[in-house]
């Protein structure tokens, strides 16, 4: 979002904006000659001009918050959810003051993930409270205010911008350690958003999630971009996904016949304990993904931003995030836990 003018970064010139775009800020904005066939120029034309004095409130409102830490991927489906529920309970875990705040306004899958459907959102005299999982880890996300979790969320952007500001500017968190975001993927108006107001109060940065193969590193490239040009610091990459780890004893075996396949699990299984148990304790490996050309880690180095971590692959990981609970509260998720815990750890370090 470089102004086409040259200018340096602009976070107020949309994505696809034309060239030399004055800013949405600008007196200017919509009544340029360099705004003549925007798709944005009408909105800007007549949208107000000047600081936002809802700045002000939100400023104040995030005082009590130490860390400000946004989650961000460039492609769906990358788990980046799964990290941020994760990030926050290993967080709160370690006896920090935590908030997750989920601004996926079209597909807010937090409340699933920490266990909190059908939770309602309450207001006070303070403004509205987040709904709790443990007395310091309070959520707040679209989804508690859905009648039906069901219901599709039509919104344009305007509309969504206005609910962040609100959630920052009217959620009660409290005194805490940690703010942490959980954003749509991509580089839409809900990041521009996002970081316009949170730069007012101070962020510590991005992490950004993504799997080990080039189609979702192309898209992790143009969010690194991103937050180079909007000024936002880039705390670290995380490779999800990064193959498949699971104990051999976990593991389901087809056979196949004339008729088709069959369910072979206890034959192989039966084979194993009275042949070689010792295998039983063995951890398959399989790469899912590609990962030839050097995954994230590869990625991070061209682009000189931190690698914080690998983390595999994990049925246990995926079934916690279904039934919305921690995976460092017991040792089912063997393969993931120590490496978001790795992650979590060095995270702190750099703070």
């Amino acid at each position: 979002m470089e102004n086409g003018g040259g200018g340096g970064s602009r976070v107020d010139v949309p994505d696809d904006a034309n060239e030399h775009c004055p800013g949405t800020q600008s007196e200017d904005a919509g009544k340029a000659d360099a705004c003549a066939g925007c798709p944005n120029q009408q909105i800007c034309a007549t949208a107000p001009k000047g600081p936002d004095p809802d700045v002000v409130a939100i400023v104040e409102r995030l005082a009590t918050v130490k860390h400000k830490i946004l989650v961000l991927s460039g492609k769906g489906g990358v788990g980046k959810s799964t990290f941020s529920a994760q990030l926050s309970f290993a967080l709160a875990e370690m006896e920090h003051q935590v908030g997750l705040l989920d601004i996926d306004i079209c597909g807010p899958s937090i409340p699933k993930m920490l266990g909190l459907e059908g939770q309602d959102i309450h207001q006070s005299n303070l403004g509205w409270s987040p709904v709790y999982v443990e007395s310091n880890l309070g959520v707040m996300s679209i989804g508690f205010m859905l009648p039906n979790p069901d219901d599709a969320v039509i919104w344009r952007g305007p509309r969504k911008n206005g609910l962040i500001k609100q959630f920052l500017k009217d959620v009660d968190w409290g005194e805490i350690d940690y703010l942490v975001v959980d954003a749509p993927p991509g580089t839409s108006d809900e990041h521009i958003s996002i970081v316009q107001y949170l730069q007012a109060t101070g962020i510590d940065g991005a992490i950004i999630v993504t799997t080990p193969q080039q189609v979702s590193l192309i898209d992790v490239r143009k969010e690194i971009n991103f937050c180079k040009k909007v000024g936002v610091p880039v705390l670290g990459v995380v490779e999800n996904m990064s193959g498949l780890r699971q104990p051999l004893s976990d593991l389901r075996f087809m056979k196949s016949g004339e008729s088709g396949e069959t369910d072979a699990t206890e034959w192989v299984l039966n084979c194993i304990r009275e042949k070689v148990p010792e295998l039983l304790s063995v951890v398959a490996c399989s790469e899912v993904f590609d990962s030839s050309k050097g995954g994230a880690e590869k990625m991070c180095i061209e682009m000189g931003v931190p690698f914080l971590g690998k983390v595999p692959m994990d049925p246990q990981l995926c079934k916690a995030a279904e039934e919305g609970r921690s995976c460092f509260a017991d040792q089912k998720c063997s393969a993931s836990a120590p490496a978001l815990q790795s992650i979590v750890k060095k995270l702190i370090k750099t703070e």
